[in-house]
């Protein structure tokens, strides 16, 4: 669609020039006069007719500046993960009785946006993300916020340098809550 503009505006603004037979700078030769009016009356009626302007001296003419300014916002939607086990025969087989226990250990800053391959969440205002390097945060949000509004993922706006950070981005879930990044933490399985 920009391309079709690219090369329509160069003609756009040749138009006025050849509609009053003027020279068209660069051009091999003249325009053709325009044609002597077949009656007195289309005469008249071009006598009437206000002057054509050419864009470009009126744009030099004009007194006051005009600006045009160009806004770029990208938004990263985050998903919920699927959970792995579901639709493979091993699903079947008996779980193990004990689940994996986590601790939060070390404090993160910030995390790269393209590095979070899903979110899921957690309990209060808690949120755990799931990087591709298959490490886990936590994530805590504001206190007026609850994690359950985040059911479906959430959406965050890109920052110059592509990374969530704490006190600084915030977190708009599908339906409308916005709530900031308080604390970051690594969540690591702990062994017995």
């Amino acid at each position: 669609m920009n391309s079709l503009l690219a090369l329509a505006a160069p003609v756009a603004l040749m138009v006025p020039w050849m509609a009053q037979g003027v020279d068209v700078p660069g051009e091999a030769g003249a325009l053709a006069a325009p044609s002597a009016p077949q009656c007195d009356a289309a005469h008249a009626a071009e006598d009437d007719a206000p002057p054509l302007v050419n864009p470009l001296s009126a744009m030099h003419q004009s007194s006051t500046a005009r600006q045009v300014r160009i806004e770029q916002r990208v938004v990263v939607r985050i998903t919920p993960t699927a959970p792995s086990s579901r639709g493979t025969p091993l699903a079947s087989l008996p779980q193990r009785a004990v689940s994996p226990r986590f601790e939060e250990r070390g404090k993160e800053k910030c995390v790269a946006l393209d590095s979070i391959a899903g979110v899921q969440t957690g309990s209060g205002n808690r949120l755990v993300l799931f990087l591709r390097d298959r490490r886990m945060i936590s994530v805590n949000l504001e206190k007026s916020c609850r994690a359950r509004d985040f059911y479906s993922g959430f959406y965050v706006e890109r920052n110059k340098d592509g990374r969530l950070c704490v006190d600084r981005d915030r977190l708009q879930s599908r339906t409308g809550a916005r709530c900031e990044v308080e604390v970051m933490r690594q969540l690591v399985e702990v062994t017995d």
